[in-house]
């Protein structure tokens, strides 16, 4: 895993659909998007400079939150104060949602980026709840995009275990079973420890009290960690803390393994809340080590970690099998 590129690859900062969301409530809340004010995702995406995959989950939270609500046209209505209001249809601008000085509400970024990160998103999410057909022709359409953008964020995609192509040309997703978290931490738990040992030597006094001091906000949050600083937190630890590792068929299969944490962050969104109190202990018993200087404790405290985290996952991977599943988009294709 070389240290200069697995933060880019796999940098976990605020997902955009999260970003979406709070720009908008900020915009709703503090009454700069009038209410009855229509909100359609096409329109919204091109504002975000995105596809429309994170933009819709982002209505879908903001419905949730009672912030705007459907109504008989297409999109949804502003009404946080769930008022009788008449849709009002008018091109959606950064002045009319007072979004003048967010300089950086647009994507910039390359078309595969964007790309990649909407078909992990999506992935991610359904792998837990299926098996399914990734069409690469009805994802380029869905997400604007040519075809060949759409097979290299599958490569890509491959290479992290997100996704398998069969010999037939087709590419598979899912399903995450209770075996296949139990196979995976199980090389985790035989893997990272080891990993660790390599990387704690190279790893800055400065970058792990930033890890600690994210761990003990997050500990502080009245009403939970948002998502987005527990998946930094878990980025910290699985990711930052093992880019050191030389051993490059290694780290790529810790990679390929680490796809459990998309349950979490699942859950989350489904429950509305965070359940990862005890993943914050266990993360602040790693740190603590690594700036004593204390490797073999840090690698028995990961150890450790692991352990207790495949339990967690296995009771979640419960919860999940009782939700409700997520509309699916165009692109993928239950197959069981």
């Amino acid at each position: 895993m070389p240290a200069a590129s697995a933060p880019q690859e796999e940098s976990l900062a605020v997902s955009r659909y999260e970003m979406i969301r709070d720009t908008l409530r900020a915009s709703i809340t503090q009454g700069r998007a009038a209410p009855g004010l229509v909100l359609v995702e096409a329109p919204l995406a091109q504002l975000f400079g995105t596809s429309r995959v994170p933009v819709r989950q982002a209505l879908n939270l903001l419905h949730d939150e009672g912030l705007i609500c459907r109504f008989e046209g297409r999109g949804y209505l502003v009404n946080p104060h769930d008022a009788a209001v008449e849709p009002l249809r008018t091109p959606l601008t950064r002045q009319l949602l007072g979004l003048e000085t967010e300089d950086e509400l647009i994507d910039v970024r390359p078309l595969g980026e964007r790309a990649y990160e909407d078909l992990a998103a999506s992935v991610g999410t359904f792998m837990v709840f299926g098996h399914y057909r990734l069409d690469e022709q009805l994802a380029a359409e869905h997400l604007n995009v040519s075809r060949s953008v759409v097979r290299e964020a599958l490569m890509r995609l491959r290479d992290r275990g997100l996704v398998e192509k069969e010999p037939y040309s087709q590419w598979l997703a899912g399903p995450l079973t209770a075996q296949s978290v139990i196979d995976d931490y199980e090389l985790r738990g035989l893997l990272e420890p080891q990993a660790l040992r390599q990387s704690a030597p190279g790893l800055s006094q400065d970058a792990l009290h930033g890890m600690l001091e994210r761990i003990e906000r997050a500990r502080q949050a009245s009403n939970g960690a948002e998502r987005a600083t527990i998946e930094r937190i878990e980025h910290d630890l699985h990711v930052e803390c093992l880019a050191g590792l030389r051993n490059q068929k290694m780290a790529s299969l810790i990679r390929q393994c680490q796809s459990q944490m998309n349950i979490g962050r699942i859950l989350h969104g489904a429950l509305r809340r965070s359940l990862d109190e005890a993943m914050l202990d266990e993360h602040h018993q790693v740190i603590e080590a690594l700036l004593a200087k204390d490797i073999d404790r840090a690698a028995n405290a990961l150890r450790h970690h692991l352990s207790c985290a495949r339990e967690r996952t296995l009771q979640r991977l419960k919860v999940l099998s009782v939700l409700p599943e997520p509309a699916l988009p165009s692109y993928l294709i239950r197959l069981s």
